[in-house]
């Protein structure tokens, strides 16, 4: 039987975040801007978000390191147990074990 959920120490956390847009067919359509219905500038957003996660949103990288305070947080609140979601593998046709960095 295959594993299902996953307990880490810290020294198995991951370092890197999935991007799915990377591996998507096509590009996700910009986000609008509300006022204008044209695409959001990184200057429209900065008021909002941290510049490093705009840098996120827009990324093409299929893996985004993780920030080492985000790291330090998780490490937290760890260990959760991650739990692999099986039916979401089969509803979108792929298996998830690929992306396991552990």
């Amino acid at each position: 039987m295959d594993t299902i959920k996953y307990i880490l120490t810290e020294n198995q956390m991951p370092k890197t975040w999935y991007n799915i847009q990377a591996d998507l067919p096509q590009a996700l359509p910009p986000v609008l801007n509300p006022g204008t219905g044209k695409p959001i500038t990184p200057d429209e957003l900065l008021p909002l978000f941290p510049l490093a996660l705009i840098e996120q949103e827009v990324s093409q990288q299929r893996w985004i390191e993780i920030p080492d305070a985000v790291r330090s947080i998780y490490c937290q609140w760890r260990p959760t147990p991650l739990y692999r979601a099986r039916r979401l593998e089969q509803a979108v046709l792929y298996p998830c074990q690929n992306l396991l960095q552990i």
